[in-house]
Parts: structure tokens; C-alpha cells; sequence
């Protein structure tokens, strides 16, 4: 259920705020944008390339670069809620996770434990940081001003900032005849992002799985730990009909301890804005500055439960994820393919606009 709500300021049309599917990976208290030079207090990434959640100014209509923002006082409070790997869903409408249960839905399945090698190899030291949690943001932006509202679910705290990883190296000697002077091997460079806490990484076979399948592509990717696994590819019935962008969350275990509770958001598919050419006086030439935009409204699409009776899985992809099924896992299926902004330390990034 939602826990609080704010005034929001979006993108101009010079610089689009993007609508879809995203997770929190990197947070920073004291910000400044490395583009304009601007304070950006309070910031919650949720694209590489430039998308944020932060504290700004808010003049009633839309004024960022592409970020959310949100006031003073909310932007504190999410920034004390929220923790890395946080979901955040950007819609124009308004969307809620409701309950939902399905046969297709995956259950948690034993797998068999192996115990991991001991690691002989040089260590490269980094800094620690904050867990991932299995919680649900949701944004919602007006399609005309710019002012919205944002609900999250209520998830434990997180109150510290993720730490950066540092870029120290271990050295390591090689034993050579009496003769010679050991030589030091390479030094190891960490090279991932320097925003990037190194219990992501560390912990990545103990974090939630996320899969997605998209219907665009014909295609299922899983991913743990923001590393992608496998990929496989799915059929779907019907699959010249629309689907819809559906985000299912394992909440949890039902009573019992054997099944997980899953809630769902459905978030709204919108053709894009399309421009028509108004023509001019003499009517011999249309004159784009006089475009009219039009937008078209949302289009109705299956229910989650039907987007779910159309996809057939392959067996062992099946097994093999049930396996690796936990509380905070999700599964994401849309009529999209999968986003470009999809790399190195994401989850998978859905884009709806």
C-alpha cells in the first residue's frame, strides 16, 4: 500500500524522462550533475546514462534534464526507505501492485548445495556496502504538467549511503631460482564503476533472480546479482497480439513455507506522441513549427493473468530458475524488447516510452 505521496517535476521534450521498468544502482547523498554542474542532492540513479530520483526545484511544470524531481522533505524520506537494487517503475498513470496467483508463476524448488573452491588467487580489496532489498517503488508522472505522485512499500530502512569501492590492489610473487630477484606479478585493477558497492558483486549468488521475457524478441533472459545467467527462447499463443508490461514480485512465503506470494503491476501501454504537419495559409507546404502533437490515450491490454496464459516456458528453464527462486525474485514480461540501457551493474531496464 502506499506510505506517501509528492508533488514531482519531470523533463522537458528536449530531454525526455524515460517510463518503464528500472532499479536504484547508485545512490548519492551530495550529488552534483557531471553535465550541467548541478546540485542534485539526495540522488537515486536509475539509469546510466543519466536518469534520476533527487531533490530540486519544482516550478509547476516540467523543468528537469530527464530526472524526477521531488521535494526537500520527500526526497529525504526516500532516501532513507529506499536501499540499492530497489525497484522503480516511472508511469504516467496510476498503477499499484495487487495480489496474484498463477500455475505459471515459478515455485521454489531444493537445489543441491555446493560448496564453493577456496580462493588461491590475488585479492582485490574493495569497500562494502548495503544490502539489496526486495521492495517496490512506483512512480507516477502526469502526462500533461509534470506534477505526479510516489508511492513505495514499506521496506526495512536503509540510513547510510553505499560506500564507493576503492581501486587498491593485491601483489603477488612469483618464486623464481636462488639466482634471480622475484618478480612482482600484474597488478590487479577492480574495474567496475567506481559508484558500484562491492556486495553486489560479492553476494550476487545470494541475491533475488529477475527474469524477463519479452515478446518482442521471442526471448527469456535471467539475471542474479545484476549478472546476466542464461537466455533462453519462449513461444507465446497469439503472438501477433499485444501482451502488455506486466512486473511480478515474490513478496514472500505463503504460510506453510512452501510457495511464494506474488504481487503484480500492470503498467499501461501508450502509443508514442506523433506529430501532424499543420498546413500553412497557402496550404502549399506543412509547416512543422505548427506541428500538433497528439497522443494518443492507453490502450487496453490482457490482464496479468492472461499475459501469463499466453507464454510457454521451456521446461528446464523452468527447473532451473525455480531452483533459484526467493523472496524478493521477479519476473518481468512485456510486449518490449529489452533496453539498451541494460549493462554492466543494472537489472533489466524496460522501457515503456
Amino acid at each position: 500500500m502506499p506510505i506517501a505521496s509528492t508533488a514531482i517535476s519531470t523533463s522537458t521534450p528536449s530531454h525526455p524522462t524515460p517510463t518503464g521498468v528500472f532499479t536504484i544502482i547508485q545512490k548519492s547523498r551530495h550529488h552534483v550533475s557531471n553535465l550541467y554542474g548541478a546540485a542534485m542532492p539526495y540522488m537515486q540513479r536509475i539509469t546510466w546514462s543519466g536518469s534520476a530520483l533527487h531533490q530540486g526545484p519544482l516550478p509547476g511544470y516540467p523543468a528537469s534534464h530527464g530526472c524526477v524531481r521531488l521535494t526537500t522533505e520527500f526526497a529525504q524520506r526516500l532516501w532513507t526507505t529506499t536501499k540499492m537494487s530497489a525497484r522503480v517503475i516511472v508511469t504516467r498513470d496510476e498503477v499499484a501492485p495487487v495480489p496474484i496467483e498463477h500455475a505459471r508463476l515459478f515455485v521454489p524448488r531444493p537445489a543441491k548445495v555446493v560448496e564453493a573452491p577456496a580462493v588461491t588467487s590475488a585479492l582485490v580489496r574493495t569497500a562494502d556496502a548495503a544490502n539489496a532489498t526486495a521492495g517496490e517503488q512506483i512512480i507516477k508522472t502526469s502526462a500533461t504538467d509534470g506534477i505526479g505522485s510516489t508511492a513505495e512499500a514499506a521496506k526495512p530502512a536503509e540510513t547510510s549511503e553505499p560506500a564507493t569501492p576503492s581501486a587498491d590492489a593485491a601483489r603477488s610473487v612469483e618464486a623464481k631460482p636462488a639466482q634471480t630477484r622475484a618478480a612482482p606479478a600484474p597488478i590487479v585493477i577492480d574495474e567496475r564503476p567506481a559508484t558500484m558497492p562491492a556486495a553486489i558483486v560479492k553476494e550476487a549468488g545470494r541475491r533475488p533472480v529477475s527474469v524477463f521475457v519479452s515478446l518482442k524478441e521471442g526471448k527469456l533472459y535471467v539475471r542474479q546479482g545484476w549478472q546476466p545467467l542464461f537466455e533462453t527462447p519462449v513461444t507465446f499463443e497469439q503472438p501477433d497480439q499485444p501482451i502488455g508490461t506486466h512486473v511480478y514480485t515474490a513478496m514472500g512465503l505463503k504460510a506453510g513455507g512452501k510457495d511464494l506470494r506474488w504481487t503484480v503491476v500492470s503498467i499501461p501501454s501508450r502509443i508514442k506522441p506523433k506529430v501532424e504537419p499543420k498546413a500553412s495559409k497557402n496550404s502549399r507546404k506543412p509547416r512543422n513549427e505548427r506541428a500538433v502533437k497528439i497522443v494518443e490515450a492507453a490502450t487496453p491490454l490482457p490482464s496479468a493473468s492472461a499475459a501469463l496464459d499466453r507464454i510457454v516456458m521451456p521446461p528446464d528453464a523452468v527447473e532451473r530458475i525455480s531452483k533459484m527462486m526467493m523472496s524478493g525474485s521477479s519476473l518481468i514480461v512485456s510486449d518490449n524488447k529489452l533496453s539498451d540501457e541494460t549493462g554492466a551493474y543494472t537489472d533489466f531496464i524496460v522501457l515503456t516510452r
